[in-house]
């Protein structure tokens, strides 16, 4: 059902993806499994029509993303455009491939904040997780050149069974890098983590562990630094309220072009994304037949029709209902008046100790990561408990 324009909110945020090249190899990654190549990515002149007209649309901020957004040559280039365009801009990165003289040049052109992710507190560890040796190293080196060029720095530090129980740990780092705020981010069953399920899954003692931490965390540095945290989905009561709501208030356009109301958005088949190759912003916003297909709730099942929360969570995430039952418009099976929610303890409880599979762009990395998925093979067991 198409909403109306008395009913349609206007979006806050953009994600931009700028490419899906990235010399991580993440287990976790929450982009699909068919990545888009370098041949397909928007051009600079494209990327910054789409920021003029996501200002014009509402947009207050976009996330400049990937993939490794610095695999972009032109990432300068775009970061000014988005400034230009009155975007307050946010730099999401995995820290390789971005030298201090290029976050310096990104500065100068009006970069506003950045985000640098975390495997964990320890340097194996965290490279064993990354797929990639010593991107530790060069994740602290890049926080450091942030906090000398004035900018904000959040730390997200993405936890699961191998180094959840490190979290006091990867807090206090990002501390001492200076960071603002850090992140606790359980990580998201979409996309490359799927396969990894069973490898990345915590346990419930490990999850209440870490729920324990971070209150006594949060005490601990009051005042210093901010930390966000929630229950992971898979131990959950209620579900998160996906996106704010499907196509409320964020858009994500992919690197070809190709606008989404998520970043899992292309795993429900059937679905017609349309691009900004084609269409403009404010078009897709409103009559994109994608945006349009769980907006409201005229789409909902029971017992989400009828729940007075239907407007808190609406109904949750509609990948993760497809994923795990076949039916996009079934109730999230997070929340506990899903029947079937049961499955969630299931999937939870079935856990392995095997090597990742690593996330992969046409069989590059393989030199640097085939010593690490060795070295995994060897070592995960000792990770998990």
């Amino acid at each position: 059902m198409e909403a109306t324009s008395s009913t349609l909110l206007r979006p806050l945020g953009l994600l931009a993806e700028l490419t899906h090249r990235c010399p991580l190899g993440c287990p976790y990654c929450s982009n699909p499994v068919a990545l888009e190549g370098r041949t397909e990515e928007l051009d600079t002149a494209t990327w910054s029509r789409v920021f003029v007209e996501a200002a014009a649309l509402g947009v207050l901020q976009v996330h400049l993303s990937g993939g490794e957004p610095a695999a972009r040559r032109d990432l300068v280039e775009i970061t000014a455009a988005a400034r230009q365009a009155g975007l307050y801009t946010n730099l999401i990165t995995s820290a390789v491939g971005l030298p201090a003289e290029r976050l310096a040049a990104l500065a100068q052109a009006g970069l506003d904040h950045v985000q640098i992710s975390i495997q964990d507190s320890e340097a194996k560890s965290a490279d064993r997780i990354a797929g990639y040796e010593g991107a530790f190293a060069r994740k602290r080196a890049l926080a450091a050149a942030v906090v000398q060029q004035g900018l904000p720095l959040t730390v997200n530090a993405v936890v699961h069974r191998a180094n959840i129980d490190r979290i006091d740990a990867m807090v206090d780092q990002a501390v001492a890098l200076g960071a603002s705020r850090v992140e606790i981010a359980h990580v998201q069953y979409y996309g490359w983590a799927i396969p990894n399920r069973a490898m990345l899954m915590p346990t419930p003692e490990q999850v209440e562990r870490a729920r324990e931490a971070v209150v006594a965390l949060r005490d601990r540095h009051q005042g210093i630094i901010v930390i966000d945290a929630v229950v992971p989905d898979y131990y959950a009561r209620y579900p998160k309220p996906c996106v704010g709501g499907w196509g409320r208030r964020s858009l994500n356009v992919t690197p070809s072009g190709k606008v989404l109301p998520c970043h899992a958005a292309e795993s429900i088949p059937g679905l017609e994304f349309w691009s900004v190759r084609a269409h403009s912003l404010a078009d897709i916003w409103r009559h994109s037949p994608a945006f349009n297909a769980f907006r409201g709730t005229d789409w909902m099942q029971e017992p989400c029709a009828s729940c007075p929360r239907r407007f808190e969570d609406f109904g949750g995430c509609r990948c993760q209902a497809f994923a795990l039952l076949g039916d996009a418009r079934a109730t999230d099976p997070v929340c506990h008046l899903s029947p079937n929610h049961g499955l969630l303890a299931e999937l939870a409880g079935e856990r392995r100790d095997a090597p990742y599979v690593y996330r992969r762009l046409g069989g590059k990395r393989a030199a640097n990561a085939s010593i690490l998925e060795k070295e995994s093979a060897d070592t995960e067991a000792g990770d998990t408990t």
